[in-house]
């Protein structure tokens, strides 16, 4: 047989593709699947507890009707109806006490499995002679109540997880591949290779992550970055599968595809953070743990005290321990942290702010000091005009811009690409020549242009004297000259810019009393600049790559909890040195291997946000598990029969009604969580 290995590697790259895909849509039909199940088995119950509830001869009685409703093998019909809904309604939790006891884990099922069946082998050894107060109905309609309180239970924790739902329906299903005769076939996204040319057409999704070839458009990437307003796009630029096209039809070059890709990428960080156990959940896992043994060691405790001490009837003995088997279930418990967890988690992902560690997320809320890098956070990391000097009367700072941007618009230097991009339409240049170490020089509107460094200017032997432009060369900002027809006319002061939303985030950060801290390789000049400039509380200037993680542990030995925020490229040591390491500007790049936060856009505010978010996820974590526990301090008391003198007694049903209902507070409370 003759092997095609370019064949196999593509049926691999293929395989690849699907295999993440086929394992989310797998969790996802195993959960829808559960929902279902348990809904089935709750209406299914509900109409056989109907007759059950009929035939009791307890019901008989308080209605009045029992000489009317009493038949020849009436007891046996609802034996039989007792134990199809023993057996189908409460298999759940009968393979549910199998599993936990194979894990030594007793929880929530094992209490409820216990429960059932101590019911049900007594009634119905009471149908067959034993003597004493059989309790079908009361078994019946607590496994209907248990099977409905689990049933939204999973729909709510279904809902909490919606985010990879609405991050998978992102994706369109075909493209528009154009072919090398210049026509164009629609084909499956799966088919899709790198290389491959797309067209999108205005309104349409865009398949896969690439890079602009033909066309210009605005696109609306607010579902993967959080960016509310769309983006411009033109030729070269880079695009992100998922992402919207707003106008114009464009053509791009797939750059990744399958799992490689930006989405696929997110959609993997929000799945690991929903499946990562924090340090709280585990607190909550012990807890439960410990209730489900206090509520079966509570439940024979409450049947010795009113069969063996007290001296009641068996029949409510065991009621009364049925009861408080069901009401400490920890199922409000178990569940107060993961719905928080993955409710967190989603609103995270669509405000681009992607949780890979949870346990360090936990962390966030008690962080007292943030450290920036300065270039490319807390600044746009590229040269910008910030200030305009004129010093001839003649010329407006309007003009002195115009004239440098246009000799500079033939230059590729930073220094060149700040003053263009200052300008919205460059004029035309001539005779354009680069002076090399000190300038550019060209004929513009027919006269001679030079935009010079002050050492050419030094040169000319022309003393400066102007209090502005020192103060600017003060603030380590780069300070160009403007020389027309040999005569100074102006200068311009350059810097890394300040990016608009570092001061409200300082300034945030300030009011929730954490410090700012920025470290930076500059020279002191600059640091001090954007220091003051922000209102910081400290920073370290000309420090080196490779000393920034030392830098962190200096603020960490002041005994303060530290974030570090970074690039995650450069700073990936300073990352993983500090309690909680956010990536920020990580673009189309999620997989920042150091960071245990990701920060989609090149925003500082989202630096806030996520403390934000880290603060209001432990206080709803906090209000659950203060629900669930108090709810259990009161329930097991109360289901034991505590008020029995005061003519307050529970029956199961009753008791597992409340307990569900505990549990659906925990899941609708976990839903009101909001980031600010």
């Amino acid at each position: 047989m003759v092997r095609n290995p370019q064949k196999e590697m593509k049926n691999h790259s293929h395989s690849e593709k699907h295999e993440g895909k086929r394992h989310q849509e797998g969790h996802q039909d195993h959960h829808a699947h559960m929902v279902e199940d348990f809904r089935k088995r709750f209406w299914v119950s509900l109409v056989v507890t109907i007759p059950i509830l009929i035939l009791s001869p307890m019901i008989q009685e308080f209605l009045g009707v029992r000489d009317l409703l009493r038949f020849r093998g009436d007891e046996l019909v609802l034996f039989g109806l007792s134990t199809f809904v023993y057996f189908y309604g409460g298999y759940p939790f009968l393979q549910g006490l199998v599993d936990e006891v194979k894990k030594r884990l007793p929880g929530m099922m094992t209490l409820v499995a216990v429960a059932i069946t101590a019911a049900y082998v007594y009634s119905s050894a009471i149908v067959f002679g034993l003597e004493g107060e059989q309790f079908f109905w009361e078994l019946s309609t607590l496994v209907t109540i248990m099977l409905l309180g689990h049933w939204i239970e999973m729909k709510s924790v279904m809902g909490a997880s919606e985010a990879l739902k609405e991050l998978a329906k992102l994706m369109p299903s075909t493209a528009h591949k154009l072919l090398e005769d210049g026509s164009i076939k629609e084909v499956p996204v799966e088919e899709i290779k790198k290389g491959d040319q797309l067209v999108i057409k205005p309104g349409e999704k865009i398949p896969s992550d690439g890079k602009i070839v033909n066309g210009r458009t605005t696109i609306d990437e607010s579902m993967l970055t959080g960016e509310s307003v769309p983006v411009g796009k033109t030729t070269g630029q880079e695009v992100i599968g998922g992402g919207i096209n707003a106008e114009g039809s464009i053509t791009i070059e797939v750059t990744k595809t399958g799992g490689d890709t930006y989405l696929a990428q997110v959609m993997k960080l929000v799945e690991e953070a929903q499946a990562s156990k924090s340090r709280t959940q585990a607190l909550a896992d012990r807890a439960a743990f410990w209730l489900t043994l206090v509520a079966l060691g509570g439940g024979a405790l409450t049947f010795i005290i009113w069969f063996g001490i007290i001296g009641f009837d068996v029949s409510f003995a065991m009621e009364r321990m049925v009861t408080v088997m069901v009401m400490a279930c920890p199922h409000a418990l178990g569940l107060a942290v993961p719905l928080v967890a993955a409710v967190s988690t989603g609103i995270s992902a669509r405000r681009g702010l992607l949780i890979r560690n949870r346990t360090s997320f936990e962390k966030a809320r008690n962080i007292q000091a943030v450290i920036f890098d300065k270039t490319g956070t807390l600044t746009k990391g590229k040269f910008g005009v910030t200030d305009t000097v004129v010093l001839d009367e003649n010329i407006s700072e309007e003009e002195i811009l115009a004239y440098a941007a246009a000799v500079e618009s033939r230059s590729e230097h930073p220094i060149a690409r700040g003053i263009t991009e200052a300008v919205k339409e460059p004029g035309e240049v001539k005779d354009f020549q680069a002076i090399t170490g000190k300038g550019v020089r060209g004929v513009v509107n027919e006269k001679e242009v030079i935009v010079a460094s002050p050492g050419y200017i030094r040169e000319m032997e022309v003393p400066i004297e102007n209090e502005k432009i020192d103060r600017l060369s003060g603030q380590g900002k780069t300070v160009v000259f403007l020389i027309i027809e040999g005569e100074i006319k102006g200068a311009i002061a350059l810097s890394d810019i300040i990016r608009e939303e570092s001061k409200e985030a300082i300034s945030r950060l300030k009011e929730l009393g954490i410090k700012a801290i920025m470290l930076t390789g500059d020279n002191q000049k600059v640091a001090d600049y954007v220091s003051r400039e922000l209102g910081l509380d400290d920073y370290f200037a000309e420090v080196l790559p490779h000393q920034k993680a030392e830098k962190v542990k200096q603020i960490q030995s002041r005994g303060l909890v530290t974030a570090m925020v970074g690039d995650g490229v450069n700073d990936a040591p300073a990352l993983a040195q500090a309690d909680v390491g956010i990536a920020i500007g990580a673009g189309t790049d999620v997989a920042v291997a150091t960071a245990d936060i990701v920060l989609v856009q090149n925003n500082p505010l989202d630096v806030t946000a996520i403390l934000g978010l880290a603060r209001a996820t432990f206080r709803k974590m906090v209000q659950n598990l203060g629900w669930a526990t108090g709810y259990n301090i009161i329930a097991i008391p109360l289901a034991a029969g505590i008020l029995y003198n005061y003519g307050v007694v529970l029956i199961p049903a009753v008791g597992a009604m409340l307990m569900s209902l505990s549990t659906v507070i925990v899941a609708v409370n976990s839903r009101f969580l909001k980031v600010s």
